[in-house]
């Protein structure tokens, strides 16, 4: 994948272009959300957390974790021609958990984030998969999304919130995950020579400590965007508050080529709930993007997210905007780890 270059046109951003804490990066879509449980061809309780890809042939897809009535979860394919609406929906579960040879499934398979592998020539995507141990990361394989090759298990419990890089990296690929560990839950980044065999695991980014807004528990959102000038990193923060948890999200910026150093991190939260119905739903207060696709203008970000885990929402942003608002609102001793 070619990273993402800034138009030479574009003009320079200065202090007082650069945009400020204050203003939206992200500007939702005016017929929010735009799927949700009663659309769905079959009986749910809620749709969310969507993975998202163009296809070749110019349609978006969204690979969205459906949670049935009994509470577990299965995967579940939507297209469109225009990303927004007009969505065809597979009339059954897309991917679902199979215990009997996956036992690490019994309790469902949830948040699939997608990457594109050109070496491979196929998809991959990587979610979670939960079972009494709690949550692990599992991985799959498709060039269609029909069928699909299972690589199991491999990140075990308590493990999540993990994306592909979608080329190797010295020779290895490489993987972004957020174990749970007894020094705090923060974002990890591992390597592999075949996809299944993982070591060499180095923390990329920490949780902050005390009343930051993404204290003690962060994790990553959609997979990484490459850009010219690095791995651009949607990540979510968790306020826990008197009256319960609020997640947001969070921008950080990584070296291409050692993407384990991070090379800015923003001060401030800059999307968060808003909307009755992030607000409101099965879980308040909730904004949690799986996936994204990039306009053909190589800049336009639509980020698919799932809202109160009840719903997909839609919002709109810039690349060149995330990253302006990344020189404007991050401090400049974030320190990187070698």
């Amino acid at each position: 994948m070619t990273p993402i270059a800034l138009p030479a046109e574009w003009p320079d951003t200065s202090a007082e272009s650069k945009p400020s804490v204050e203003e939206s990066l992200f500007t939702r879509h005016s017929g929010n959300p735009i799927l949700s449980r009663s659309d769905w061809p079959y009986p749910i309780n809620s749709v969310f957390n969507a993975g998202a890809v163009r296809l070749p042939d110019g349609e978006v897809l969204l690979l969205c974790r459906v949670e049935d009535r009994r509470g577990l979860s299965h995967l579940c394919a939507a297209r469109s021609v225009n990303g927004i609406d007009g969505w065809r929906i597979d009339e059954e579960p897309t991917l679902m958990a199979n215990p009997r040879e996956y036992p690490e499934e019994i309790w469902g398979i949830e948040d699939p984030r997608i990457t594109y592998v050109p070496e491979l020539e196929q998809y991959a995507i990587a979610y979670t998969s939960y079972a009494r141990g709690g949550p692990g990361v599992s991985l799959a394989l498709t060039t269609d999304f029909r069928s699909f090759e299972r690589l199991g298990v491999i990140m075990p419990p308590e493990d999540k919130d993990a994306a592909l890089l979608p080329r190797k990296m010295g020779g290895f690929w490489a993987l972004i995950h957020r174990p749970m560990t007894s020094l705090g839950t923060h974002m990890w980044i591992s390597y592999s020579p075949d996809l299944r065999h993982w070591g060499s695991h180095k923390v990329m980014l920490e949780a902050r400590r005390g009343g930051w807004w993404d204290a003690n528990k962060i994790g990553l959102c959609s997979p990484p965007i490459e850009t010219d000038k690095g791995w651009l990193v949607l990540y979510h923060g968790v306020r826990r508050t008197a009256s319960g948890s609020i997640y947001r999200l969070g921008l950080a910026l990584f070296d291409l080529e050692k993407p384990y150093l991070c090379l800015q991190r923003g001060d401030s939260w800059m999307f968060g709930p808003e909307a009755p119905y992030e607000r409101g739903g099965d879980v308040k207060d909730v904004v949690f993007p799986c996936g994204q696709v990039i306009e053909p203008d190589g800049d336009t970000i639509r980020l698919y997210y799932g809202a109160g885990d009840s719903c997909i929402a839609l919002a709109t942003g810039s690349i060149r905007g995330l990253l302006a608002w990344l020189d404007a609102n991050s401090s400049p001793n974030e320190p990187a780890r070698e």
